[in-house]
């Protein structure tokens, strides 16, 4: 990042961040949602446990690490919302009068995201442990919990980015939450996928990225330090956010 988009970089991520927890109507929904569906899940799949080969005989914590993407997908609206309000506002018109840099622009207005993806990670975890869910790994673990799913979150974020530069209304972003939570429930986030037995259901798992975001997170607290799930999840993660931020920019540099 060079010396004038670091300093560009500061002021927006902090109007970023502030803009965030200044909209409850969007932030309210990530916290409160995937503690509902939590207490829904776990208190639905404990004959699911039952099933031979199934890796805990805790669904609590099978499915904890699901809740926290389940939040983690909000932030493409959040994310998207705040840049289509920009656009919309005429906000970015005057910035192109000014040298501010495009790429900027789209880093910083993942920082609000990446904050309150942080905080519900936290806050999710904290309500599974009170549950009597269980982490694997450890008490390293438990803390490597959140960089991961704050990772998962911007990439979620830069999606969200990239759909409101492109579309230039808010009205482009609103169906993403829905479409973030079919692609989680159309993922291995209730069953694993080696015990899916419906086989065009396992297909689908496999090749959409948001199981390996899951199995990330659920490895850490059913397995312990499995390198491999983490590398697949926060790889997808990184390779997401470059694409999604990279065509965000190109976009974002066309407009101003």
């Amino acid at each position: 990042m060079s010396h004038s988009i670091r300093d560009q970089f500061g002021p927006l991520a902090r109007r970023s961040v502030a803009r965030s927890v200044r909209q409850p109507i969007l932030v309210v929904p990530g916290f409160v949602f995937p503690l509902f569906m939590l207490a829904v899940l776990s208190a639905a799949g404990g004959q699911v446990t039952k099933v031979p080969g199934f890796p805990t005989h805790s669904y609590l914590t099978f499915i904890l690490g699901s809740t926290m993407i389940m939040g983690a997908t909000g932030a493409m609206n959040v994310a998207g919302s705040a840049m289509a309000s920009d656009i919309e506002s005429g906000f970015l018109n005057r910035l192109a009068l000014t040298r501010i840099s495009g790429a900027a622009l789209v880093l910083a207005q993942l920082a609000g995201v990446a904050l309150l993806g942080a905080v519900q990670a936290a806050l999710t975890l904290l309500v599974g442990l009170a549950g009597g869910a269980s982490v694997k790994a450890g008490v390293g673990g438990a803390l490597a919990l959140i960089p991961v799913v704050v990772l998962i979150v911007i990439a979620f974020g830069a999606v969200g980015v990239y759909v409101a530069v492109r579309t230039g209304s808010a009205t482009g972003v609103q169906s993403l939450s829905a479409i973030g939570i079919g692609l989680l429930f159309m993922s291995s986030m209730v069953m694993p996928r080696n015990l899916i037995s419906t086989h065009w259901f396992k297909e689908i798992a496999t090749y959409n990225p948001t199981s390996y975001f899951v199995e990330a997170t659920r490895s850490l607290l059913i397995t312990g330090w499995d390198g491999e799930a983490l590398a697949l999840g926060c790889g997808v993660a990184v390779a997401v956010s470059i694409v999604a931020l990279s065509a965000a920019i190109v976009t974002m540099r066309r407009r101003l």
